[in-house]
């Protein structure tokens, strides 16, 4: 929590207390981990391991040959090689190299077996014209193999220690944030929150006069001191070190604040800039120009097109299909829930849908019958319901089902009668609806469509009691951005979180 704003004292940097001409921030002496999170290394480190990968993948492909085939290879030396610098221009070539706050490996996934597979086309051309009497199709499809292996196995890798090292280390890159707002705080607080985007904010810059932070809850503020005004961006990245910058929405005039951002391009700083109308913004938003004025173009998603009925029949098919396949397991567990204590082996409650409908969302009963001994839960500000709320009623099987989400498989039946989607918002209860509207900005919006047995907020750890305000804001997210491939993505998510068992 904020107990106020903090001014940095910057001793004047010319002579007479003028201020001298933006030069990039004195160097020092790194460490490992500060190193890493510079741009330019992790690009190198990158491509480094990409060239690793596709010269074993060669190796293997080379040795692999020789050992099963009479006549291998004996023609100009280098040319299998070339398939490595092929793979690495391809893959600059769709921006695989391009500095992104988060790198996912699933979204990595398919452009990078694409250019593995154009590589070794690109690789059989000149082994065809090159080389006589050689059966150049058998290695190209070794070398192929190999690389669609490897190449992902090691990006993976490096997408998992780069997560754990700025989880367990914190070694995020020092970020400056111009504004004092709702939003700029709302912003801070993820990346605090989010250490894994790699940006740690340290302050914040911005009009004296405006003092909208002094007026936010306490709730909302996040605790990173006002270092100064943006005009004093120079200045204060000389006493911080600062390398980020991020523009949210602040008083001062368009013509200042691009001034500012040439400022931190000089000094060598990365810049962002949260857009105007930022909730209509979604990833597949992309700039086109009119002469020499850009126009952001939003496409629409609407949840009752056609792409939306795929979903559902999909939705439908593949819950009929997976009841079928765990019907040993279900079975199981509703006998385990039937003696584990009295009451039903069901566990009913109305919980609201598409267009604010209510339905019955059903779960195995993972709690005993309550006691006149039990404690009265209240509820914590800013988290919502959910988890174990009051005292612990939870059961042997129940716990277990909690820890495995294995309580939430009857939800397929929710699926298979229409009621709800395979991925979509999670479904709150009536009461608490009508006063999230009030309270939480956007929150009504998650309705537009049907509610889901995960999300995309569960993948990202907000289940339970957790904030209900960023449960909406990722929700709304995943919306405005949905697609089939999303879907698949946000199921392999989750089979991950099930597997590393939550605590709820």
């Amino acid at each position: 929590m904020s107990t106020g704003h903090t001014q940095l004292e910057i001793p004047p940097s010319g002579p007479h207390g003028q201020a001298a001409p933006p030069t990039r921030a004195p160097r020092k002496r790194r460490s490992i981990l500060e190193l890493l999170i510079l741009p330019r290394v992790q690009v190198a480190v990158t491509v480094l391991l990409d060239v690793l990968a596709a010269s074993v993948s060669v190796a293997i492909a080379r040795y692999w040959e020789a050992a099963t085939t009479v006549a291998p290879y004996h023609g100009v030396a280098v040319l299998p090689w070339l398939f490595v610098p092929i793979l690495i221009a391809l893959l600059a070539g769709r921006g695989m190299y391009r500095p992104q706050l988060l790198r996912n490996f699933l979204d990595e996934l398919h452009p990078v077996e694409a250019s593995v597979a154009l590589a070794a086309c690109g690789l059989l051309v000149p082994m065809l014209v090159f080389t006589e009497n050689y059966m150049v199709g058998e290695f190209v499809l070794r070398c192929w193999l190999c690389a669609a292996v490897l190449v992902p196995a090691v990006r993976l890798i490096r997408a998992v220690l780069q997560r754990y090292l700025r989880r367990r280390f914190r070694s995020a890159a020092p970020t400056l944030v111009i504004g004092d707002g709702p939003i700029s705080h709302q912003l801070m607080d993820h990346l605090q929150q989010l250490p894994e985007y790699g940006m740690r904010p340290i302050g914040l810059l911005d009009d004296p006069g405006a003092g909208s932070g002094d007026h936010l809850p306490e709730l909302l503020r996040v605790d990173v001191p006002r270092l100064g005004t943006p005009a004093d961006l120079a200045d204060v990245v000389r006493a911080t070190a600062a390398t980020n910058l991020v523009v949210s929405f602040c008083p001062l005039p368009d013509s200042e604040l691009i001034a500012v951002v040439r400022t931190a391009q000089r000094l060598g700083m990365r810049v962002w800039v949260v857009p105007r109308l930022f909730d209509a913004v979604g990833a597949r938003a992309r700039v086109e120009h009119v002469g020499g004025l850009p126009l952001m173009a939003l496409p629409d998603i609407d949840p009752r097109g056609w792409q939306f009925t795929v979903k559902h029949t999909m939705d439908r098919t593949v819950a009929a299909v997976a009841l079928l396949a765990i019907s040993p397991v279900f079975l199981t567990l509703a006998l385990l829930v039937r003696l584990s204590s009295p009451g039903p082996i069901f566990f009913r409650q109305r919980r609201v849908g598409r267009d604010g409908r209510s339905f019955d969302c059903l779960k195995f009963r993972s709690m005993r019958p309550p006691r006149p001994s039990d404690e009265q839960f209240e509820l914590r500000a800013g988290s919502a319901p959910g988890g174990v709320e009051g005292v612990d009623r939870r059961t042997r099987i129940g716990k277990f089902m909690r820890q495995t989400s294995l309580d939430e498989l009857p939800q397929l039946v929710n699926v298979l009668r229409g009621e709800m989607s395979l991925v979509g918002p999670r479904p709150e209860r009536p009461e608490f609806v009508e006063l999230f509207e009030m309270q939480i900005r956007r929150y009504g919006e998650r309705h537009r469509v049907k509610a889901g047995v995960t999300g995309w907020a569960q993948v990202h750890g907000l289940r339970g009691q957790t904030s209900i305000a960023s449960r909406a804001e990722w929700d709304n997210y995943y919306i405005e951005n949905w697609s089939l491939w999303l879907d698949v993505k946000i199921l392999a998510l989750t089979v991950l979180a099930v597997l590393r068992r939550s605590e709820d």
